[in-house]
């Protein structure tokens, strides 16, 4: 089965929201619960024998050391961050046409929207105020 139509019977399968932009490009986007606060839209492009999976994960690194960002491409496999001039964080996955079929696809997007979300939530972790604790005998109440 060609690779197109792989990924068409994938996509139109998954529960939510996705589209057929052209031939041989596609759009998901993943619902804000499951997507750290914000809905996520990831795109599919075949071209050039390869399907390139991207997702736009924050407007600015605000809170995140860019270098972080290339320690945690070395900690992974197949996706991975990049930036645009204006510092927006993405994650993209690039695959070999020739290595496209629906686990492939699956694993593929999955790794994609793993790393945007786990990008988004660090940097929440980073920007947001930790929990006040108190109360206890050791806070000096």
């Amino acid at each position: 089965m060609a690779a197109v139509d792989v990924i068409d019977e994938y996509l139109e399968a998954l529960p939510g929201e996705s589209r057929r932009l052209a031939h041989g490009e596609w759009g998901v986007t993943v619902a804000p619960e499951q997507a750290g606060g914000w809905p996520l839209h990831v795109g599919l492009v075949l071209h050039d024998g390869l399907v390139r999976a991207q997702a736009h994960a924050l407007d600015s690194p605000d809170g995140i050391d860019p270098w972080m960002l290339m320690w945690w491409n070395r900690q992974t496999r197949i996706a991975r961050f990049g930036c645009t001039r204006e510092r927006e964080v993405w994650v993209h996955a690039d695959v070999p046409v020739a290595a496209v079929d629906e686990r492939e696809i699956d694993r593929v997007l999955g790794l994609v929207v793993e790393g945007a979300v786990a990008v988004r939530e660090y940097q929440r972790a980073r920007l947001e105020p930790a929990p006040e604790v108190g109360g206890g005998w050791l806070d000096g109440r």
